[in-house]
């Protein structure tokens, strides 16, 4: 089936004017990614409240989230649903991932990613991988670490982080010996409590999109992939 879909694509590329002055890559996400994206499906199994009726703070959040992304992702809109959460996942969300810190943006979307993985959420693999894309400048490093982490093309300080972030992602039990893992590659205690907690806040996420059937935006599976038109 789909190697039929990817057949069907490719010939799709042949045909003028609609691919014409764009790159391979951008042709195939046109003839083959956008096809099969088309269809659309409720975002959540709860109730998505309209914006215009949320507390005035979330509606800001929002509409700065979408002014500066383009689109506003879908997490908003299904966490909504209930505004005191929605405020309390956010406000940890950008204690974690905004501050500045030892790790860099590129690390912290790799635990997102790694641990999304191993707790099979479509959502938060297809959001944060664009993300990883996008500030580890890799259109592949996603895509690796999704598939298999351990063979994915990781730094020997990336492999160190990642094997924390999976100990706490599988409830294991953490020693000081994994710690000490930690500090051979310039990592400290507080960066492995940063290691882990963005393992933690991810891990009820995870969970959050599998109660809410969340469906990732459109916008995100090529994000990274592809350049952008001038």
């Amino acid at each position: 089936m789909a190697f039929r879909m990817v057949g069907r694509g490719l010939r799709y590329l042949k045909s003028p004017p609609l691919f014409q002055g764009k790159s391979l890559a951008e042709k195939f996400v046109a003839a083959v990614g956008n096809r099969n994206m088309s269809q659309e499906k409720p975002i959540s199994r709860f109730p998505v409240p309209n914006m215009d009726t949320l507390p005035e703070d979330m509606q800001e959040r929002m509409k700065e989230v979408e002014e500066k992304g383009g689109f506003l992702p879908n997490v908003f809109k299904v966490l909504a649903h209930r505004p005191d959460e929605f405020r309390a996942f956010f406000m940890y969300y950008d204690a974690l991932m905004l501050k500045e810190g030892n790790l860099t943006k590129a690390e912290k979307e790799m635990i997102v990613v790694a641990t999304s993985s191993a707790n099979s959420c479509m959502y938060c693999i297809v959001a944060h991988g664009a993300l990883l894309r996008i500030y580890s400048k890799n259109p592949l490093l996603g895509d690796q670490i999704t598939a298999n982490w351990h063979s994915a093309d990781l730094t020997e300080r990336e492999k160190a982080i990642i094997q924390f972030a999976m100990r706490v992602c599988r409830s294991e039990t953490i020693e000081d010996e994994h710690i000490a893992a930690l500090e051979k590659h310039g990592l400290n205690t507080e960066d492995a409590w940063d290691v882990g907690t963005i393992a933690g806040l991810f891990a009820l996420s995870n969970r959050m999109a599998h109660l809410t059937n969340m469906r990732p935006n459109e916008e995100f599976y090529s994000m990274g992939r592809v350049k952008k038109e001038k």
